[in-house]
């Protein structure tokens, strides 16, 4: 007798949080990749800003509350530098 979980298969999960991120209105990012690791699910990408990551995190562990949901998720820099780059 095989044993089964008791949720979705992990590729359903994984669609299923790269529909979210991609679909959703108030998330609508397409950079945001899903993998399934070891420990759970990573998110991997890139946003421009803190609170955005946090908002997405958020969002995913609100929709999924019992996936092991790990940020890989970076902030690049959306505003212009400060100063001004002299090179030589």
């Amino acid at each position: 007798m095989t044993e089964h979980s008791a949720g979705p298969p992990d590729e359903y999960v994984e669609a299923a949080i790269q529909r979210l991120l991609t679909e959703d209105p108030d998330v609508a990012e397409q950079g945001i990749t899903v993998a399934r690791r070891e420990r759970g699910l990573v998110l991997t990408g890139e946003v421009e800003s803190p609170q955005r990551r946090a908002e997405i995190l958020r969002r995913v562990a609100e929709r999924f509350p019992d996936e092991a949901i790990t940020s890989d998720i970076g902030v690049i820099r959306a505003q212009a530098p400060a100063q001004v780059e002299e090179l030589p």
